[in-house]
């Protein structure tokens, strides 16, 4: 297993995230919201998001400076993992609701913890790897870490759902109905 690159953008964040990565989340998002992917790589996200009739806007822009002037109501985006805690912060900051594909380690970090505490955040935890697009060996043997979807919906909940990739679970269905 190759070193990770925590401490500044290295081949951690060049990571392609795969169409059925969305299959976890997909009930959780309205077709009629708009969908602001802010970290498009080379828009693997994007085209499944409009595939499976997302609104989606994706500029090419600095997340950290940059807020769409159209219209938009959810993030769904694999950040760069070596900016997670930015990205987590920002996100909060922005004030609307949130997936982020994070390292399920994210969990287990003093600095995200504190943030979770003071805002809530929900966990959809994954049964398989997700196989990512890597630099320099492409889609082959790319599981090589789990990887989770963090989910805030705007209001201060803390729970954990699990995905099998057969079906969402029941418990899943059910918080997205409250």
């Amino acid at each position: 297993m190759k070193p990770k690159l925590n401490h500044k953008p290295g081949p951690i964040d060049n990571c392609q995230t795969p169409g059925y990565a969305l299959d976890p989340i997909e009930a959780l998002v309205d077709k009629s919201w708009f969908v602001w992917e802010p970290a498009i790589g080379e828009g693997y996200l994007v085209a499944e998001l409009l595939k499976r009739h997302y609104k989606v806007i994706a500029p090419h822009e600095d997340f950290f400076s940059y807020q769409p002037s159209l219209h938009w109501d959810i993030i769904i985006t694999n950040p760069p993992y070596s900016l997670k805690y930015d990205w987590i912060e920002r996100c909060y900051e922005l004030g609307k609701p949130w997936l982020l594909l994070l390292p399920v380690e994210t969990l287990g970090s003093g600095k995200a913890q504190k943030m979770f505490r003071e805002n809530g955040i929900n966990v959809i935890l994954l049964s398989k790897r997700i196989n990512f697009k890597m630099p320099n060996k492409g889609w082959t043997g790319s599981a090589q870490f789990p990887v989770a979807w963090f989910w805030w919906r705007g209001v201060d909940t803390n729970e954990i759902y699990y995905y099998d990739y057969r079906y969402l679970t029941k418990e899943v269905r059910q918080s997205y109905e409250r």
